[in-house]
């Protein structure tokens, strides 16, 4: 029985790409392999988002060429393949640079693997490359998503249609496309069945969902959010990443009405800068993200809130970037993912004048950083004392321990029995830092 090893970098979308991958492999007879060494096909599903992690997956690919060679040398085989969106934008540059791969395939054809690998036997020595944007769906082709545990991802939307000028996503994962209102609760309501307590939705731009209902009328995220809350079984739901110029008021309701929706929104801003804005295309200014987080606390006073930075765009001055600080300090973010800007090639800003000195990106992130774990950990020392439902579904590094996620997203550590996996628990905090918390299960 071949085995099968997956790697995955990046977003949640391609955590739940591998997990669809991992499900087309095992309709072929493949089993998973605990490592790369031990597998006879090795997928690395890619993510381009950012110039460091494109180069990490050639790194990481030098390395699989020498596990390659010393299995070859022991008379084993191996297929190697790469998926995601560094194959779709460097499709060319994946032969050249690693001609010991076998397959690539973009994100949006990986559904066409069983054929693939049936090619290999007939094509090796070259690499077969997918990247054509297909005009059928990929999930119309998938095996039925499977419960991973606790919480399970549901793709309902990919794509962009925001081209922001500094993002490779309309080019790797295409326009915006929204899966049928139906096809997504018949695998919400498959996966809570399997055990699944939460379901997180994805999408590139989650809340642009315009999917159509059973009678081909198009529905937003909030009619979605509101079927997907009907469910018996369901205890938790989610959804990312969200663009906040498509925050309506449909949505905002949802915040307010339904209590399995949890209160916390990932909403990224990327600057605090109207300039920076523009250049990079965003459909919002600084104030009306402000009036939107307004808008969201007032129906929901629990919500806590998320977003991403960018810093050192080109042409950002002083000023920019100190705007950035204060809108951060209105908000008070409980988490956030913040970056220095990354030059990638193909997208409007890689050509921008005023290109800021890498060592001045440094130094703002270092500040932006600074602050935004301040307020991170302020959030979690508010949080001691107090009780909160856990899911817990990961193995903790100590014995005994599970690690969960608050309705905040906060990491939570406990100790406790190994039934009490993938099981919402009661915790009261007993300690926190800027990462996580612990605490004891309440009596």
């Amino acid at each position: 029985m071949k085995k099968y090893f997956i790697k995955t970098f990046g977003c949640q979308m391609n955590v739940y790409d591998s997990q669809r991958i991992a499900a087309i492999l095992e309709t072929l007879g493949y089993t998973a392999a605990p490592s790369a060494p031990q597998a006879d096909l090795v997928i690395f599903n890619t993510c381009h988002i950012r110039e460091k992690a494109a180069e990490k997956v050639f790194s990481d690919l030098g390395r699989l060429e020498i596990i390659k060679q010393e299995r070859a040398a022991r008379g084993l085989d191996t297929v190697i393949g790469v998926v995601g969106c560094v194959v779709q934008a460097e499709d060319e540059q994946i032969a050249k640079r690693a001609p010991y791969v076998d397959f690539a395939t973009g994100p949006l054809t990986y559904h066409r693997l069983p054929e693939i690998l049936a090619k290999i036997g007939r094509c090796r020595g070259t690499t077969i490359i997918d990247t054509e944007f297909p005009a059928e769906s990929k999930f119309d082709f998938l095996p039925p998503n499977r419960s991973e545990g606790g919480c399970s991802f549901v793709a309902i939307q990919e794509g962009c249609n925001n081209f922001c000028t500094y993002c490779v996503v309309p080019y790797t994962r295409g326009v915006e496309t929204s899966r049928p209102v139906e096809d997504i609760l018949t695998e919400a309501r498959r996966l809570v069945d399997g055990g699944s307590l939460e379901l997180n939705l994805l999408g590139q731009n989650v809340n642009s969902y315009h999917g159509e209902d059973a009678a081909g009328k198009e529905r937003n995220l909030a009619y979605l959010l509101q079927r997907i809350h009907e469910i018996d079984g369901l205890r938790r739901i989610r959804y990312t990443t969200s663009y906040p110029a498509d925050v309506d008021a449909d949505l905002i309701a949802c915040h307010r009405d339904l209590p399995k929706l949890m209160p916390y929104l990932h909403l990224p801003v990327q600057s605090g800068s109207d300039s920076v804005l523009k250049a990079m295309n965003r459909r919002h200014s600084a104030g009306q993200y402000l009036d939107i987080i307004g808008r969201l606390k007032a129906a929901n006073p629990q919500l806590g809130f998320s977003s991403d930075f960018i810093v050192g765009f080109p042409g950002e001055t002083d000023a920019d970037f100190e705007a950035t600080l204060d809108l951060v300090r209105q908000v008070g973010f409980i988490q956030a993912f913040s970056f220095k800007y990354s030059r990638r090639a193909g997208t409007p800003a890689a050509l921008m004048p005023g290109q800021v000195e890498e060592k001045v990106k440094k130094q703002r992130l270092e500040i932006l950083q600074n602050l935004l774990f301040s307020l991170q950990l302020k959030f979690n020392k508010e949080s001691v004392d107090k009780v909160m439902p856990v899911l817990f579904d990961i193995k903790g590094r100590h014995k005994g321990e599970l690690v969960g996620r608050s309705p905040w997203m906060q990491n939570v550590h406990a100790v406790l029995p190994a039934s009490a996996r993938n099981t919402i628990v009661k915790i009261r905090i007993k300690d926190a830092n800027v990462n996580s918390l612990s605490g004891e299960p309440q009596d």
